[in-house]
């Protein structure tokens, strides 16, 4: 019965925080001197109101579901990775070279190539931070943060010298070619294959986290380190791979954007879905099923904002606010459950000491 009680709590909590995050977001939109429920109308209207909306709403998802499993794959080792925004660059401009330099390729070839290239490029960036961890003990959250920003001066660096289009008047790389771009699975919209990539990536995080050897060990290593090294378990190979892991699924969101979206790089390509995956992880508790709604969640919110704006008239300043309260009532909700462990574990341990003593008082 306890343990249907504590499943049924996770089930429930991340719609609280979604209700709260509406209430709060509404009460927001309010004392701006709008109409929360016009708001909310035009929000829905922009995100599901027609098969374009819906199919935007996807496109908005798939980067933030491959950011998402950036952040939750490494929490499952015990890690914290914010840095799935220079990750995301990494993979991007690994997956622009490709599909820019390399179309002598074959054309399904040349597309597996740059996708390829995205994971590699994001999957190096984010071992970089984990050998840190490793060799000197530095703090992941930190160099983490700090590679986001020398990922973004590096891209702007190469867009607007090295990689800049021949003959150009723009910051901005040479169009990638057409064998390296993401089919559209539906005509007319911008949904392309990427968020079949994103369901094959959803897929992987469950098999391997959950049905292999390594993805246990990086589970016990996430859960407790001491008693995984004393099992015999590599923990610094653990966090490694679990760094590398998650450097691949946010470089993957790069260059899904760049091979499905925009075909070209830029700087400042990513309007903040590395940051934005972290919330996605948070709110789907860090599984499979819940980082995939979650990040629908999101992608309706940045799908809708700008029919909002328009018809509306709020900001889109307001969508990230409410992504804020989102954040606010999850991770509020995990201190509270985390605190409450706690008490549980000193009240059980202190009854263990009382049991104790009793039983020695009698056979005294």
């Amino acid at each position: 019965m306890r343990k249907s009680t504590i499943d049924l709590s996770k089930a429930v909590s991340p719609l609280l925080a979604i209700f709260f995050a509406l209430l709060f977001g509404g009460a927001a939109i309010y004392l701006l001197g709008f109409n929360p429920l016009a708001a909310y109308a035009s929000l829905a209207k922009g995100s599901v109101g027609s098969i374009k909306a819906v199919t935007e709403t996807i496109v908005k998802a798939v980067p933030l579901i491959f950011t998402g499993l950036g952040f939750a794959v490494a929490k499952r080792c015990g890690m914290i990775n914010i840095g799935a925004e220079g990750q995301l660059y990494m993979g991007g401009l690994f997956a622009t070279a490709v599909g820019v330099y390399w179309d002598f390729l074959p054309p399904g070839i040349h597309l597996l190539a740059a996708l390829a290239a995205g994971v590699v490029g994001g999957g190096m960036w984010g071992a970089l931070a984990g050998w840190f961890k490793v060799r000197f003990g530095a703090s992941e959250i930190i160099t983490t943060i700090m590679l986001n920003y020398i990922a973004s001066l590096f891209i702007s660096f190469l867009v607007t010298g090295p990689m800049k289009e021949p003959k150009g008047e723009f910051p901005q790389s040479s169009q990638i070619a057409h064998t390296a771009q993401l089919p559209r699975i539906l005509p007319g919209t911008r949904l392309h294959l990427g968020f079949i990539v994103a369901l094959l990536a959803l897929a992987f995080f469950y098999y391997f986290l959950w049905k292999t050897a390594s993805g246990y060990e990086m589970r016990v290593v996430g859960m407790n380190p001491e008693a995984a090294r004393y099992a015999g378990m590599n923990t610094a190979k653990s966090s490694l791979l679990a760094m590398f892991m998650a450097g691949g699924f946010s470089g993957l969101a790069g260059a899904t954007e760049i091979l499905g979206v925009q075909f070209r790089l830029f700087q400042n390509f990513s309007p903040g879905y590395g940051f934005d995956g972290i919330a996605v992880a948070l709110l789907g508790r860090n599984t499979p099923i819940g980082i995939f709604l979650s990040g629908l969640l999101f992608g309706m919110l940045r799908a809708g904002a700008n029919m909002m704006q328009m018809l509306a008239k709020v900001p889109v300043s307001v969508i990230s606010i409410m992504q804020a309260f989102v954040i606010l009532f999850v991770v509020g909700r995990s201190f509270f459950e985390t605190r409450k462990s706690r008490v549980n574990i000193l009240e059980s341990e202190s009854e263990s000491d009382l049991e104790a003593e009793v039983g020695e008082g009698d056979r005294v």
